[in-house]
């Protein structure tokens, strides 16, 4: 018999996966991305310190409801949220990070805090 898995454990199995390949350190910080069905949280995380160095959420961006060019939506909001972020790592002299996806696909919301975060100027 078939052992069904379900999606919250197989999110866990990769999240897992890609925590033990990723690792921040004071000057090369962890991104890390949380993906609700409202919200986005992103931090830069160091991992030796076990700090949070800086952060965004929805609630800090006022722009809600307004376009971001072809993306409208959660994955403007997203968008904005990754380039706010890299404008506070900016501010903190962080120029390099990794990019932790915690077990979510690499589309949609998480690949729009990405190349928010890549257009605000961090490099990963």
């Amino acid at each position: 018999m078939k052992k069904t898995i379900s999606k919250r454990d197989q999110r866990n199995t990769r999240r897992a996966r890609v925590r033990s390949r990723v690792n921040g350190t004071k000057e090369c910080p962890r991104l890390n991305v949380f993906r609700s069905l409202k919200v986005i949280f992103v931090q830069l995380i160091d991992d030796e310190a076990g700090k949070t160095l800086a952060s965004v959420s929805f609630k800090e961006l006022d722009s809600k409801g307004k376009d971001v060019g072809e993306r409208k939506g959660k994955v403007g909001m997203a968008y904005l949220a990754g380039k706010l972020l890299a404008e506070k790592a900016l501010a903190k002299k962080i120029t390099k990070v990794v990019f932790d996806r915690a077990g979510y696909k690499y589309h949609g919301r998480v690949k729009a805090v990405a190349e928010g975060a890549r257009d605000g100027g961090l490099k990963f």
